[in-house]
């Protein structure tokens, strides 16, 4: 077994994301430490660690979603494919359509089904009553898996599907743009299990087409979906493994105690 508590950045050599000594400040406040990693295309990667660790602020940094947040600094940088998401000219409209955002709590628009996911391609210009809109409409909804249980009642408020058929259509609205990264934010954690399972399969399917990064509480998630997980503690990044590793041996002890519940 490597000693290296970063295998998985010796083992990635064409990532789709590269973090580089990155620092993230809420005001005063240091949230993140010198993060240095690498995520690899079409696979999926999970983050791990306690509450307050810096998980969902890292993620949260991949598409700039903490720029809504007054007072934020960063230092480092974050590149996709080689390039500076901070870079001055970069259109952060853009990056937030190639890097989707799947959060803890569903989010519907209080709409109809159809319109959630139609919603944002009209924004960009597709029209309305065209028949490569409803195409998209039904490829996105087949691609979450959420096609059969909905393609009766598209003009039906999403309001009134269940909670992990919400989360689905969620994941159906971020599949309308196209992006090649989604990021889910703790997803299941308000889902019943069927629900759960229901995401975390889809996520297997999925990866074959986009990179995804979950954010999640659950270490058996972990275990179950992703090849690469992250362990957070304190705002730094403890260790990036295999997911194979990491939780069958672990390099550092914090790991360790972490995933055996002797963490505290």
């Amino acid at each position: 077994m490597s000693k290296d508590r970063f295998s998985a950045n010796n083992e990635i050599t064409n990532p789709v994301i590269e973090v580089s000594d990155f620092d993230f400040y809420y005001g005063p406040v240091k949230s993140l430490n010198a993060v240095n990693m690498k995520i690899k295309p079409k696979t999926t990667t999970a983050f791990i660690g306690p509450s307050g660790c810096g998980k969902s602020t890292l993620l949260r940094n991949f598409n700039r979603m903490n720029d809504l947040i007054e007072g934020t600094k960063t230092e480092g940088d974050i590149l996709l494919h080689g390039e500076s998401i901070y870079r001055k000219d970069l259109n952060v409209t853009e990056l937030r359509s190639k890097v989707g955002m799947v959060f803890q709590k569903s989010n519907p628009f209080p709409m109809t089904i159809y319109e959630n996911i139609a919603y944002a391609p009209l924004k960009k210009g597709i029209k309305k009553r065209s028949s490569d809109l409803s195409d998209l409409v039904e490829e996105s909804l087949r691609g979450a898996a959420l096609w059969d249980e909905v393609k009766d009642k598209l003009h039906k408020s999403a309001l009134g599907l269940s909670g992990g058929q919400q989360q689905r259509l969620c994941i159906a609205r971020v599949l309308a743009m196209k992006p090649e990264i989604i990021l889910m934010d703790e997803p299941c954690s308000a889902l019943d299990p069927i629900s759960t399972m229901k995401i975390e399969n889809l996520i297997a399917e999925i990866e074959r087409d986009y990179t995804i990064v979950i954010v999640t509480h659950n270490m058996q998630q972990a275990a179950r979906v992703s090849s690469y997980t992250a362990f957070m503690y304190v705002g730094e990044l403890i260790e990036y493994n295999s997911t194979t590793d990491l939780f069958s041996n672990p390099v550092m002890k914090q790991t360790e105690d972490y995933i055996t519940g002797r963490f505290g």
